[in-house]
C-alpha cells in the first residue's frame, strides 16, 4: 500500500493484490485499520481517526482506493459514486488473442474486437462468490455495461484499458471472459494458470472527480505493479 494523494478531506491509496478494503473471514488486518494507526502515529493525533470507505476493490486487484478523511467528505463521495461522478479507468492484461494476421477481421476468425462496447446482464452466485454473464435479461440479473480497447500488446499479452458506466459484482472480470478475454491469474474467470503472487492481472489505473470540498477537477493515477510485463506494456504508452 501507498498513499497517493492526500488532503484534508480525502485519501487515496495505490492497493496491492495482498490487502483487502473491508474485513473478510480471513481476519486480515483490513486497508482503513493499518491507515487510521499510520495516520494516528504520523499526525500525533490524540483521539480516534476518522477514515471513511467509499468503495471496494476486489482483494486480487490492485490500484486506486478512495477513502474519506471528514463526514462530511463520505456523506459526498457515497452520493457521487452513487450517481456515478467518480470515473474509474482500469487496466487488464489478457491472451493476445490478435497475435498475427489472426486479429485483422475478427468477424470472420470469432475473435473479439480490439475495441468494443460491451452490454451483458450478470447474475451473483453468491455462494460460490462470482457473477455469470448473459446476452438477455434473466431472472435476477442487472445490466452491466463497460467500454474497453486495446492499448498495449507483446507477441503474448496485451493490455486493455476498461471504462466502466455501471458497477457490479466482479463486473470487468465476468464480462471480459464470457467473450473470450479472461484476465491473467484470475482462475476463478477461466485463466490457465494463476499469478506467482497470488492476484490477477486487474489495476485499477485513475480515478476522477470533482472534489467533493473544494469543487477542483482531481485526477489520481495509481503506478503499475513491480512486474516486468506491467511495465513492458504500461512502457509502450509512455
Amino acid at each position: 500500500m501507498e498513499i497517493i494523494y492526500e488532503d484534508n478531506h480525502i485519501l487515496a491509496v495505490s492497493k496491492t493484490c495482498h490487502e483487502i478494503v473491508q474485513g473478510d473471514k480471513t481476519g486480515d488486518e483490513p486497508l482503513p485499520e493499518t491507515l487510521k494507526r499510520l495516520i494516528k502515529e504520523r499526525d500525533a493525533k490524540p483521539g480516534n481517526v476518522f477514515l471513511g470507505v467509499t468503495h471496494r476493490l476486489d482483494r486480487p486487484t490492485t490500484g486506486v482506493v478512495l477513502f474519506a478523511k471528514t463526514s462530511k467528505a463520505l456523506e459526498r463521495l457515497n452520493r457521487m459514486f452513487a450517481n456515478g461522478e467518480v470515473h474509474k479507468t482500469y487496466w487488464c492484461i489478457v491472451d493476445n488473442v490478435w497475435t498475427g494476421d489472426a486479429g485483422s477481421d475478427s468477424h470472420a476468425t470469432n475473435l473479439p474486437p480490439k475495441e468494443q462496447d460491451l452490454t451483458n446482464y450478470l447474475v451473483r452466485n453468491e455462494k460460490l462468490n462470482r457473477s455469470f454473464a448473459y446476452d438477455a435479461p434473466r431472472p435476477g440479473s442487472k445490466e452491466a455495461r463497460l467500454h474497453y480497447c486495446v492499448k498495449a500488446m507483446t507477441e503474448r499479452y496485451a493490455l486493455l484499458e476498461v471504462q466502466l458506466f455501471t458497477g457490479r459484482h466482479h463486473q470487468i472480470r465476468c464480462q471480459l471472459s464470457h467473450i473470450g478475454l479472461p484476465i491473467k491469474g484470475d482462475l476463478k474467470y477461466g485463466a490457465p494458470r494463476s499469478n506467482p503472487d497470488g492476484g490477477i492481472s486487474l489495476h485499477a489505473r485513475r480515478a476522477q472527480f470533482v472534489h467533493p470540498v473544494s469543487k477542483q477537477e482531481i485526477s489520481i493515477v495509481a503506478p503499475v505493479p513491480e512486474d516486468n510485463l506491467w511495465k513492458a506494456l504500461a512502457g509502450q504508452l509512455t
